[in-house]
């Protein structure tokens, strides 16, 4: 597989159309296959404007992802999107009960890292003009059209300012700067915003020209840049990119959430679950319940009907 980007330099530089294509983008595995699907049936409800749907998998669970297929979401292995030098293989040191991705010319890395990084991947994979990415532990509970991410010939780009220049947020503040690195930034420009959030949406052809400036400014493959260091943010790269870089070109800037997320604690009772639904602001519609708190997704399936 040719990994390296090269973006399409015509289409780059012609005005930005009005109408644009989107596609969804969900990585996941199998553990998560069952909210995987549930994410598809309210997709398929709720969501309109979707050209596709791209679901990104390790090899061995492309078969079970298989059943969700239909003529408009497909099934993407990870060895069609990176580098076959990236070898995945049960870990020993958790007793075989965990994947680690290995190479020569990265850090080990996990599930979670390599998740992002197909996600970056994908936009040379994908044919639409801009890529909406939804977890798969999301559901839909209200209406909601794929046009809410472009506006006036510009894609959405979440970003919450100024953040990180308060208390905490040190791991984020880790992840921007190393956002910074692999994109060769000076490393005296630091930027304080944050463009972590679940749903939202990139500019495909933007993906990979930014690939390109990672490719040539460490003059290596971008996964090996990216992947050098374990503590990285896809969102982050993607919008230090933008902001800095372009300067802000093709993107309008936009804070408010389109998912409510219950990130940590315990799982919900149902009169709990209640009311976190109840609680979403009006501009969200959808839930995430992190598949590792363990909210049992037959209750989930049950109380949003």
């Amino acid at each position: 597989m040719n990994s390296r980007f090269v973006p399409d330099a015509a289409a780059e530089s012609d005005p930005l159309r009005q109408t644009q294509t989107a596609a969804v983008v969900t990585a996941s595995y199998a553990p998560d296959f069952e909210r995987c699907r549930l994410l598809c049936e309210t997709m398929d409800r709720q969501v309109s404007g979707v050209a596709h749907h791209y679901i990104l998998v390790e090899h061995r669970d492309v078969a079970l992802f298989r059943q969700l297929e239909t003529g408009s979401r497909s099934i993407v292995a990870e060895r069609d999107l990176l580098p076959r030098w990236l070898r995945v293989v049960d870990d020993p040191a958790s007793l075989f009960r965990r994947r680690v991705w290995l190479s020569l010319k990265t850090q080990p890395l996990r599930g979670w890292h390599v998740q992002q990084l197909r996600r970056i991947a994908v936009a040379a994979h994908a044919k639409e003009d801009v890529l909406v990415f939804c977890d798969s532990d999301v559901a839909f509970v209200k209406p909601f059209d794929l046009s809410a991410f472009w506006r006036d010939g510009k894609a959405r780009l979440f970003r919450r300012d100024d953040v990180l220049s308060g208390e905490g947020h040190e791991e984020h503040r880790i992840w921007s700067r190393n956002a910074g690195s692999a994109l060769g930034i000076d490393k005296s420009r630091v930027s304080t915003h944050d463009y972590i959030s679940t749903l939202i949406a990139w500019r495909r052809q933007t993906v990979t020209a930014m690939c390109e400036r990672i490719e040539k400014a460490h003059g290596r493959n971008w996964v090996e840049v990216v992947g050098s260091k374990r503590k990285f943010s896809e969102c982050m790269i993607y919008g230090r990119y933008v902001d800095e870089v372009l300067e802000g070109a093709g993107h309008f800037h936009g804070s408010e959430e389109f998912c409510r997320v219950h990130w940590t604690g315990e799982a919900l009772s149902d009169d709990e679950f209640r009311r976190f639904v109840a609680a979403m602001a009006p501009q969200q519609v959808a839930i995430g319940m992190q598949s590792f708190i363990g909210t049992d997704i037959g209750r989930i399936r049950r109380l949003i009907g």
